[in-house]
């Protein structure tokens, strides 16, 4: 998969969130967003998976540019935080949005569930898991279906020491399957550990690149 942002600006209510931001990303990659809060990088997730349209400039996956209410064709996201119906359980709620595209069954549901330290059989409703449960469930709903773009905003958030390990496996496994990767992540070191490169933001706007090496994860 091949992501270009060309040129992205978004207004919103008179205040620039996005200001002409120009990038090029590739699969089998991990790419990093760092910057304060309101530097932008929530809103520039969510232009790549089509949530916002651009007030100017576009956004193409393979070539193909996304229109209005249009979305990547395989994507992955938690963007903030993640919200489930809160009756359910961890796996039915996962079997609820698989039923969307049907591309996942029982067996890989389970599956997604112990990859991040949930248990598949657990009774209890979303409404009572712990903040750490429920972003690991999150980040279990965006890998699921094995998307070619996921992306991951605060992905460590509320986990602790071991949830911060599994994420760690579960980017390195996304990223040699070929996926491309987004991360934000207010954790310098962190990010720095998960990503291949780092794009710096600051006020709506790409303020600077680092290039980790190409090995992490």
């Amino acid at each position: 998969m091949k992501l270009e942002v060309r040129g992205l600006v978004k207004v919103i209510r008179g205040t620039t969130v996005l200001d002409d931001i120009n990038l090029s990303l590739e699969g089998g990659r991990v790419y990093g967003l760092r910057g304060k809060n309101g530097s932008g990088k929530t809103m520039l997730m969510r232009a790549m998976a089509g949530l916002i349209f651009p007030t100017a400039g576009e956004i193409a996956i393979d070539g193909r540019i996304l229109g209005r209410g249009e979305f990547p064709p395989s994507v992955g996201i938690m963007i903030e935080n993640p919200a489930f119906v809160g009756k359910y359980t961890g796996f039915r709620n996962l079997k609820y949005l698989a039923g969307i595209r049907d591309e996942v069954g029982d067996e890989e549901i389970e599956l997604v569930l112990e990859e991040v330290g949930l248990d598949p059989r657990d009774k209890r409703a979303f409404r009572k898991y712990s903040l750490g449960m429920k972003q690991r469930l999150g980040i279990a709903c965006a890998v699921m279906e094995n998307p070619d773009l996921l992306l991951l905003d605060e992905p460590i958030n509320a986990l602790d020491p071991a949830g911060v390990e599994m994420v760690q496996r579960i980017v390195a496994r996304q990223k040699e399957r070929g996926a491309l990767v987004v991360v934000a992540c207010h954790d310098a070191e962190e990010l720095d550990g998960l990503s291949d490169e780092i794009y710096l933001m600051a006020e709506g706007r790409i303020v600077g690149h680092e290039d980790c090496g190409g090995d992490a994860v």
